[in-house]
């Protein structure tokens, strides 16, 4: 595996700051990533962005590669709100419910910030860690959380790999826009939701309105 240049290490995930300007240098760096890519980002990008200096970029992170991984992990800070989920009664209700305008919006987003780390992601596996755990986790627990209620109030049976089919939605909207350069919108979840998911887990595809 190719390691990154001496001046790329990074450093452990999660350590402490207590600067005013980092949220904005770190926005700033995930809107330079999305647009060109890491290997088209620059240090002087995300100053200009930010609207700081650059050696004020440079005494916080070392390297590009370090401000990167920094940037995608705090994507997490944006979580899904466990105690706001949907509890409709139904797998597919819940699903459903779960398509909301900002929430395709901001999926979007972070595929898009994914495709900018495409060249960077076999070179360093803390970043790919950082990916998954900012980008495909939280959608991937959500559907877990979902198919083990339907599991517990006996809608689809406890022999579901929901380990895997927590992970369909997100891998084929990360196809979707990645690959074939096409947006994940509402209809496209909801045939996600009824042609695959559903039977996927037993229930035979639905023919109810979609709505």
């Amino acid at each position: 595996m190719t390691q990154l240049h001496p001046s790329e290490q990074t450093h452990k995930l999660g350590r402490k700051r207590d600067h005013s300007r980092d949220p904005e240098i770190l926005d700033a760096a995930l809107e330079i990533l999305a647009e060109t890519g890491y290997d088209g980002m620059t240090i002087d990008m995300v100053a200009a962005r930010a609207k700081a200096g650059k050696a004020t970029l440079y005494r916080r992170w070392q390297s590009k590669g370090e401000l990167v991984i920094d940037a995608v992990a705090c994507m997490k800070k944006g979580d899904v709100d466990y105690s706001q989920l949907p509890d409709t009664g139904t797998l597919r209700g819940d699903l459903v419910a779960m398509i909301k305008p900002h929430s395709i919006e901001d999926g979007e987003k972070k595929l898009q910030i994914m495709a900018g780390l495409t060249s960077m992601l076999s070179r360093a596996p803390e970043l790919a860690d950082a990916a998954n755990a900012a980008i495909v986790e939280p959608r991937a627990s959500v559907n877990r959380l979902f198919m083990r209620r339907a599991i517990e109030r006996g809608e689809i049976s406890p022999d579901c790999d929901v380990e895997t089919l927590s992970l369909i939605s997100p891998s084929m909207a990360a196809y979707r826009v990645l690959i074939l350069r096409k947006p994940v919108d509402r209809e496209f979840l909801i045939s996600l939701i009824d042609g695959v998911l559903l039977p996927a887990v037993g229930l035979g595809r639905q023919t109810v309105a979609k709505g």
